[in-house]
């Protein structure tokens, strides 16, 4: 248990391994006591004291890593609790730094963003849609799809799903009723007699309800992490490990590709960082959980894109229709985004339809080059899948179709603003 006593490159990885937790916690730490952080850090005794708590933490660490010697053991504890710990904290960095950030960049407007990115965290509406929506993801891991050997596939499906539409729901709610209140209720006015004029306060309105989206989609997709693995564990079936692995625990050559080829990237890189072979150890585990981070990241990347028009155009309706009404036209938009290309291909694909069929052709055509082409940013034709898929490849794929959602957006907030520059807010 001690052994980290006669042998030095253990306790430093335990060093590294605390240090690591230590750095990804300072901006919390900071949210928590502002005035007694900056005063700590400015006393060399602090520093000292931080010092020696590293120094203490390693050796709890090294000596943990002397306790459990096995590497499977290890490669789980590295996984599942430091690997996912190390996440959850940095989701928390980015809940915090995130809005100051971007007041640092853009004053005006980030004043108004982070107004309302706190006004938005801080509905209960939001932390029920995002604990509605981990319910539904556990709920998914237990139910039966009769799939014959896909209920990985369609599980994880439903997880990007979830993700998805809780920061759709979340977000068009969010815009139609914040915009609009004020809007109604003259406080508008009281902004706007500031130095604030109305661009920055729409755009800033727009960019504070994305970031909590974006918050809300990051928790939710952690909870997927352990969700996904949970099904294969659940079920044999549906979990199964790479021959070719040497320590023999499982990898995802067999069930998930994408996050293989991710392995094959980030688990190197833990690795390298922290010496001994125990450390190593659980760097490895660390490096499978941000795997599946990596890899998982670009479906939830495509639903977030989505999320990101459908705010867009709930910002630029509610400064002219009210809240039921907006939460109407964004719905139509949403189904017709889905349905307009399907109906397209289906109709260029008929023969000799007739009048009608050449109708409802017109229509899908027309409602596609107006509307968002949402079924692009389907994750569905990426999991279910005959043949493996390249991650380098999807990732060039998704960073084209998030280019397709940014400049949609722009017009949409372009649209927005021309809306609002002649309503009337006396």
């Amino acid at each position: 248990m001690f052994a980290w006593l006669s042998d030095p490159v253990l306790l430093l990885a335990g060093v590294v391994l605390a240090a690591v937790q230590f750095i990804a916690a300072l901006p919390w730490l900071y949210a928590v006591d502002p005035k007694g952080f900056r005063s700590a850090s400015s006393n060399p005794m602090s520093l000292v004291y931080v010092g020696l708590g590293l120094l203490a933490a390693g050796g709890a660490v090294a000596s943990f890593l002397g306790y459990k010697s096995d590497p499977a053991t290890l490669t789980w504890y590295g996984r599942y609790i430091y690997g996912a710990v190390l996440h959850l904290q940095l989701i928390i960095d980015l809940f915090l730094l995130m809005p100051h950030a971007l007041a640092k960049v853009w004053p005006k407007g980030g004043a108004v963003a982070f107004a309302a990115y706190r006004e938005a965290c801080r509905q209960p509406m939001f932390w029920l849609i995002t604990i509605g929506a981990i319910m539904v993801t556990w709920l998914a891991v237990v139910l039966p799809y009769f799939t014959f050997g896909d209920d990985y596939k369609m599980m994880k499906q439903i997880g990007f799903d979830v993700v998805m539409l809780a920061a759709v729901l979340f977000g068009v709610l969010a815009a139609s009723m914040s915009i609009s209140e004020e809007i109604e209720g003259r406080t508008a006015v009281t902004l706007m007699s500031k130095p604030v004029n109305r661009r920055q306060f729409l755009i800033g309105k727009f960019l504070g309800i994305l970031m909590a989206c974006l918050v809300m989609s990051s928790i939710i997709g952690w909870n997927l992490n352990y969700s996904l693995r949970a099904m294969r564990e659940f079920d044999p079936i549906n979990n199964a490990a790479d021959p070719t692995d040497p320590l023999g625990t499982p990898t995802d050559k067999l069930v998930d590709p994408l996050t293989f080829q991710a392995q094959k990237t980030v688990v190197p890189v833990f690795q390298a960082a922290v010496p001994s072979t125990s450390g190593k150890m659980v760097a490895r585990g660390a490096g499978l959980w941000f795997s599946d981070t990596v890899a998982h990241s670009l479906g939830i990347a495509l639903g977030f894109g989505q999320a990101m028009i459908l705010v867009a155009i709930a910002c630029a309706l509610a400064t002219r229709l009210t809240f039921v009404v907006n939460l109407v036209v964004c719905l139509l938009i949403y189904f017709l985004g889905h349905l307009a290309p399907v109906v397209v291909q289906a109709t260029q694909s008929a023969s000799g339809g007739g009048v009608g069929v050449g109708l409802v052709g017109f229509l899908g055509q027309l409602f596609d080059v107006l509307l968002p082409s949402l079924e692009s940013f389907n994750m569905g034709r990426a999991i279910i899948r005959e043949t493996p898929l390249d991650l380098w490849e999807f990732g060039g794929y998704v960073l084209t179709v998030f280019g397709y959602s940014l400049i949609y957006t722009a017009i949409a907030l372009f649209v927005g603003l021309l809306l609002f520059e002649d309503r009337d807010l006396a």
